[in-house]
C-alpha cells in the first residue's frame, strides 16, 4: 500500500454537492455532523467561523473543512446565523431571527434565498468517514484554505458545468470531481512550507527511516521484526530504532501496529471483506489475534466499528 496513495484516496458515494445563491445579509449554521466538506467560492466574499479557527474566502478559494462539530459560514462575521443545516441536509430556521430572507430550492442541485445573489458557493460534503481514508482525516487541521495561484482553481468550472447537468451517472461524474478537487486540495496543503504533516510522512525523506516506512506501508502482512526493518535499511537495530523513534515519534513495532490497524479500520469501514481476509492482509495469524488488537489499541472490535459506520 503506498501510504501517499492512501492518504490521498476519498471515494465520495452519493456526496452531496450543492450550489447556494445568497444575497446578504445570510448566515448558516452548519450542523450536518459531516467528517468533511469543500467550500468554493464562486463570486462575492464567505467568512467561515469554526470558534478558534477564522477565514474569509473568495473567488478561486477553495476551503477544506474537516470538522463534525457546528460551524457558521456567513457573508461577514457580524450576521448571526439564521438557519441551520442538520445531519439530514434539511434547513431548519433558527428561532427568534427576524428579517432574513426565505432559504430554499432553486433548481437542479441549486439553493439559496437568491436566484440573483451577489454569492455563489458550490459546497462538497462528505457524508461518512467511510469515504476518506484515516490517515487524511487525522493528517490535515480542522481549516485548510488555498488561494487560485497555489492550486487548480479551474475545477470548480468543471464543477459549475457538471452540476448543471441531469445526465445518466451524474453523481458517479460528481463524486469523482469532488474526490479530485479534494486530492489536488490536499497535495497542494502538503507542499506548503508551513503545513504540518504527519511525522511519518516527513520521515519518508530520511534514507534509514524511509526505507523501514517504505516496507512497512507496502507490505504491512509481513512478520516485520527490528531486526529484519535494519537489515533492509541496511543499518544496526539500535540505529533504526533510535532513528526511527526520533523521526516518527513512536518505535518501530508500534508505528507498525498503528499502521496495521489503520489499514484494517480502512478495509472494515470501506469494502464487505471478511475480518479473515483482513487479518490476513494486514499481518495478523487470524481474526481473533486482529479483534485482540483493535480492542486493545482502539477500544472497539473491528465488527462494532463496521456496524457503527454502517448505520451512518
Amino acid at each position: 500500500m503506498d501510504p501517499v496513495g492512501g492518504l490521498l484516496d476519498p471515494r465520495a458515494r452519493g456526496a452531496f454537492i450543492l450550489r447556494s445563491l445568497l444575497s446578504a445579509p445570510w448566515s448558516i449554521r452548519i450542523a450536518d455532523e459531516a467528517p468533511l466538506t469543500l467550500v468554493a467560492v464562486v463570486r462575492g466574499s464567505v467568512h467561515i467561523d469554526m470558534g478558534t479557527t477564522t477565514a474569509t474566502i473568495v473567488p478561486g478559494d477553495v476551503a477544506v473543512v474537516r470538522r463534525s462539530e457546528p460551524y457558521t459560514v456567513a457573508d461577514s462575521k457580524s450576521t448571526a446565523p439564521q438557519v441551520t443545516i442538520g445531519p439530514d441536509q434539511v434547513c431548519r430556521p433558527i428561532a427568534g431571527v427576524v428579517g432574513a430572507r426565505p432559504m430554499g430550492p432553486l433548481g437542479l442541485r441549486s439553493w439559496g434565498n437568491d436566484p440573483d445573489g451577489a454569492t455563489m458557493l458550490l459546497t462538497g460534503t462528505y457524508h461518512s468517514p467511510a469515504e476518506i481514508s484515516r490517515s487524511l482525516l487525522s493528517a490535515l487541521p480542522e481549516l485548510v484554505v488555498l488561494r487560485p495561484g497555489e492550486w487548480d482553481s479551474g475545477l470548480i468550472e468543471h464543477v459549475i458545468r457538471e452540476v448543471d447537468r441531469d445526465a445518466p451517472g451524474q453523481d458517479v461524474v460528481l463524486d469523482r470531481l469532488l474526490d479530485l478537487i479534494l486530492i489536488t486540495a490536499v497535495r497542494t496543503w502538503l507542499s506548503r512550507p508551513d503545513a504540518h504533516p504527519p511525522r511519518w510522512y516527513s520521515a519518508q525523506d530520511d534514507p534509514i527511516v524511509g526505507t523501514a516506512l517504505t516496507r512497512i506501508h507496502a507490505r504491512p502482512d509481513q512478520p516485520w521484526t527490528v531486526a529484519s526493518l535494519a537489515a533492509e535499511a541496511s543499518c544496526s537495530r539500535a540505529a533504526l530504532a533510535r532513528r526511527f523513534t526520533e523521526l516518527v515519534g513512536v518505535p518501530p513495532m508500534t508505528y507498525l501496529t498503528e499502521w496495521r490497524l489503520s489499514c484494517a479500520a480502512d478495509m472494515l469501514v470501506r469494502t464487505d471483506a471478511t475480518l479473515e481476509t483482513i487479518a490476513r492482509d494486514v499481518g495478523y495469524a487470524g481474526p481473533f489475534a486482529l479483534s485482540a488488537a483493535f480492542k486493545r489499541v482502539r477500544g472497539v472490535s473491528p465488527r462494532t466499528l463496521r456496524s457503527a459506520t454502517a448505520d451512518r
